[in-house]
């Protein structure tokens, strides 16, 4: 028995032996015509009829798409003026033509000619012009009750830095163009010249009237104009009054016109109108101790006021002066005082050079400058 089981192993290893010899030679000749083969076998079937490696697919690259150019401003406003405007011309805006004795000039070709001679200062107010346009149109529609002032102030002043491409973030670059001066949110009895400061809570009630007085600047020429707000038709007649007195003292301006005589004119527009809120009738009066300015470059105020109410000056404007004409309108007694804490700052032009000691002092010098 033991014999024969012997026989039998010997016997069965034998077989195993014999087959892997038959089946190694089989491993190559299967092999070799992939290698040697291998372009034609990407190109057509195997000959056994097995199916051929499948060749790679080239992937189709999808186009990128073209960035296009905005054609219209974004609400809030964040489309740089010079990509709406590629030529660089901006719009005129509304021109006011000169009364009665000052016509000559517009018919004078000599006078033509001469403004033609030097546009570029006036392209630079054309485009602050717009900005300001632009971002007036947006805050008239968005400032609602309840928004806080902080909001609205920074809303306005990120829109104006948008829109003339002038972050301040680059030391020089608030100089080229952006905010001109702080913006003034004044309520009610706030006629003019505040700004939440920091930490600012008051928020826009239903029952106020707001004036909203902002600017903006492209190398220093400044475009300064304000708008009031009111969601209560009760003061309507204000906001009239306020807009009619404007509008008298833009066409009574002119070269050579007295600065007595444009502020008669808007005196006598602004009285002539009456705000009725409840029982009480109030005239609407002129804010006598506040008045419009003529405009330098990079400098807000120049040195000569336009009065709002009769007056002696005889003062003049002059040829290639730039004037803001501002209209106060008061339910009250027509005057203002120096009241609540400062929020706009100014470093005099004429201030003699002092050395400063203190880093902070220093450090503060040098954010102004």
């Amino acid at each position: 028995m033991a014999a024969q089981a012997e026989d039998a192993m010997a016997k069965l290893a034998l077989s195993e032996n014999q087959s892997e010899a038959a089946a190694a030679p089989a491993a190559p000749t299967a092999a070799k015509p992939e290698a040697e083969d291998s372009d034609s076998d990407a190109e057509a079937p195997a000959a056994d009829g097995s199916a051929a490696p499948a060749a790679k697919k080239k992937r189709k690259r999808k186009p990128k798409k073209k960035t296009k150019t905005p054609t219209t401003q974004t609400s809030p406003p964040s489309v740089p003026l010079s990509t709406l405007f590629p030529s660089g011309d901006y719009p005129k805006g509304e021109e006011s033509e000169y009364r009665d004795d000052n016509t000559f000039r517009t018919t004078s070709e000599e006078k033509r000619h001469l403004d033609r001679l030097d546009m570029s200062y006036l392209n630079d107010f054309r485009q602050g012009a717009e900005v300001h346009r632009q971002v007036r149109q947006w805050a008239q529609g968005w400032i609602k009750p309840g928004m806080g002032l902080t909001e609205i102030a920074e809303g306005i002043e990120g829109s104006v830095r948008a829109l003339t491409g002038h972050q301040g973030l680059e030391d020089g670059d608030n100089i080229a163009g952006g905010v001109a001066f702080p913006t003034g949110l004044n309520i009610n009895h706030i006629a003019a010249h505040y700004s939440p400061n920091a930490g600012n809570k008051t928020t826009v009630k239903q029952e106020d009237v707001m004036c909203v007085d902002f600017g903006v600047h492209i190398n220093g020429r400044i475009v300064d104009s304000a708008f009031t707000m009111s969601w209560d038709p009760v003061y309507d007649p204000l906001l009239e009054a306020v807009k009619a007195a404007t509008n008298t003292g833009v066409a009574a301006a002119g070269i050579d016109v007295r600065m007595c005589d444009i502020g008669e004119q808007i005196q006598e527009v602004m009285e002539s109108y009456e705000v009725t809120i409840g029982k009480e009738t109030h005239p609407v009066k002129c804010i006598r101790n506040l008045n419009g300015h003529n405009i330098g470059q990079w400098k807000i105020h120049g040195g000569k006021s336009v009065p709002i109410v009769k007056n002696n000056d005889t003062t003049k404007m002059e040829e290639g002066e730039v004037f803001a004409i501002e209209t106060f309108g008061s339910t009250g007694v027509g005057y203002v005082r120096d009241d609540l804490e400062c929020s706009h700052y100014a470093k005099a032009a004429d201030a003699p050079h002092v050395d400063l000691r203190l880093t902070s002092a220093k450090n503060l010098l040098k954010v102004i400058n």
